[in-house]
């Protein structure tokens, strides 16, 4: 069964988990119950096997995650709508069986989602001062700021997203009343939720085939004096490797000539990439030659198997040997597990672009591939020995590329950027 990780405040996670009760028989949730939203990192990094995604109890927690986790993949919270805020203002106003016109209120620095709220109630008389903060919030500061305006006599309640900040309010008089979303609202965001998990069980399940070859095996063999010490080396490599399947829980082959193919699933791999480059780099140390890696995903053996053995040539190809994966969907992703891996795809379903690139001499993957580039860059205009330098490509390969996808009407030539003493302007190249 799918695992969840409810991860927030008590309040809101015991809330949370018994409205998540509908989904259980799909889905199994835990409680993570924190003190402070800071908390959310350390507890990620001590439970994060044991679940398979976070469920974060609101946008405070998810930043936390997100930056621990560095991709959104895994991670989900519950939406606050305007309609919470508004919630909390009335709960607030009628409380005390009178209206309360003066509140403090403190809200998430560029939401842009409690400042809407608030601008259309400007009209109903209502008197608002407000705090904004960023993600790791000193709560100590906003309970100073409400517990100011009530002290001076300039607030008549308080209006906060942090539930310990309102508890000690409350503790010291103040009408306070924390923002939370409502129940239908996290039923929402659960049914919402529970799709994606579906999706991310589709992809996780999915057959993974691993390719790992060492270049020039025979040489290797060659170098050894017997056939022992070569027999010694191969039976150090495959425990490596073989460790690596454990940790993958596949299934190990040997193919002969330094190839070897580990059967898994999408999940484990990806889970593992880390392991993977570093066992990856223990071959290559040990035999002093590059290791070329590729991985397939696919619904079936065969389909995984074709696009590992085409990623493994697309590696082979690169100087560095960096791992390449190639996903079901035709997207090939380089230098995997990476920071500076790049995605793409050799198909394209836009009509015009795969016309204008039939009367050119680049294809469809390497018209993708240069633009994921670019944007993974953030270039605005680049050269062509800038864009060779990336790819691992000659400069008269790279000009040669953008000269026909300028021809193509796909790019053009922004400008030139002036030489130093000597030589000719460099041409400088955009995308449209």
């Amino acid at each position: 069964m799918y695992r969840v990780g409810i991860i927030g405040p008590a309040g809101s996670v015991e809330r949370i988990a018994r409205l998540a009760e509908t989904f259980a028989q799909e889905i199994e949730f835990i409680s993570f119950i924190y003190a402070e939203p800071r908390e959310t990192g350390r507890i990620i990094r001590e439970h994060d096997r044991e679940v398979d995604s976070w469920l974060c109890s609101g946008h405070i927690p998810y930043s936390f995650a997100l930056a621990e986790l560095g991709s959104a993949e895994r991670i989900e919270y519950i939406w606050i709508t305007e309609s919470a805020f508004y919630k909390s203002l009335l709960d607030l106003t009628y409380s005390q069986g009178q209206p309360v016109r003066r509140i403090s209120i403190d809200m998430p620095e560029n939401e842009g989602l409690v400042e809407n709220a608030l601008r259309q109630i400007e009209q109903s008389g209502l008197e608002l001062h407000s705090q904004t903060y960023e993600l790791d919030a000193d709560t100590e500061e906003l309970l100073h700021f409400h517990l100011k305006l009530w002290q001076d006599g300039r607030t008549e309640g308080a209006v906060t997203c942090f539930p310990s900040v309102a508890a000690e309010l409350k503790a010291r008089g103040v009408r306070a009343l924390s923002v939370s979303p409502s129940s239908l609202e996290i039923i929402q965001s659960l049914r919402l939720f529970s799709e994606k998990v579906r999706t991310s069980y589709f992809k996780d399940t999915q057959i993974g085939v691993e390719i790992i070859e060492l270049e020039h095996f025979d040489r290797i063999a060659g170098k050894l004096n017997t056939s022992y010490q070569l027999q010694y080396l191969e039976l150090k490599l495959k425990e490596e490797l073989i460790q690596l399947c454990e940790r993958l829980d596949g299934s190990f082959m040997e193919k002969g000539s330094g190839k070897y193919v580990i059967f898994s699933t999408r999940g484990a791999i990806e889970r593992e990439l880390k392991l993977l480059s570093d066992t990856v780099n223990y071959l290559a140390a040990k035999t002093d030659t590059k290791v070329a890696v590729g991985i397939g995903y696919g619904e079936t053996v065969f389909s995984a198997e074709t696009n590992a053995q085409r990623a493994l040539l697309q590696s082979k190809e690169k100087a560095d040997k960096r791992i390449v994966i190639i996903r079901e969907d035709g997207v090939i992703v380089e230098s995997a597990g990476q920071e500076d891996k790049l995605a793409y795809s050799f198909r394209s379903m836009d009509r015009e672009i795969t016309d204008r690139l039939q009367n050119s001499g680049v294809s469809v993957k390497t018209f993708n591939k240069v633009t994921a580039l670019v944007r993974r860059m953030g270039w605005e205009s680049f050269t062509a020995k800038e864009l060779a330098v990336q790819l691992q490509m000659t400069e008269r390969n790279a000009r040669r590329i953008m000269t026909e996808l300028s021809e193509a009407g796909l790019a053009d030539s922004s400008g030139e950027e002036a030489p130093g003493a000597r030589g000719r302007p460099t041409k400088l190249y955009r995308f449209k």
